[in-house]
């Protein structure tokens, strides 16, 4: 019997050790934690900003376009898809028709999910202008 009061006091020098590691490690795993969600969206706006892009050179590149249609396409875009892409409505998008092909850029800020961490973000679509040709 006293043999078994030593071992089971020899095995109490660990008891309280659990809550003492995780007190250690919680920081790192909630940094790790925090920091997969900002670069997840990160990743969602440059998502954002290209599909907008994409969005405007189709719109810019039909034939006989009204000059602003690439532009309200994205902007209609961006409005649509929520708050991932920050800060896009200060330049707005912009889109620059040649004879030949369109060029529409979106830029803005990533979402920041931990304070005072955000991305710029640019995204640009090339397209070519659909236009008639002779043979």
């Amino acid at each position: 019997m006293a043999g078994a009061r030593r071992h089971l006091a020899a095995g109490d020098r660990e008891l309280g050790a659990n809550p003492v590691e995780l007190a250690v490690v919680m920081p790192l795993i909630l940094v790790l934690l925090f920091a997969s969600l900002q670069v997840a969206a990160v990743f969602l706006a440059r998502s954002t900003a290209l599909n907008a892009a994409q969005g405007g050179v189709n719109a810019q590149r039909l034939y006989d376009a009204p000059d602003d249609a690439g532009v309200v396409s994205a902007t209609r875009f961006l409005n649509a898809t929520g708050g991932w892409l920050v800060g896009w409505a200060k330049t707005g998008p912009s889109c620059v028709t040649t004879d030949t092909e369109v060029t529409c850029t979106v830029r803005g800020r990533s979402l920041s999910v931990v304070p005072g961490v955000d991305f710029a973000v640019r995204q640009t679509a090339h397209g070519t202008v659909e236009r008639e040709t002779t043979p």
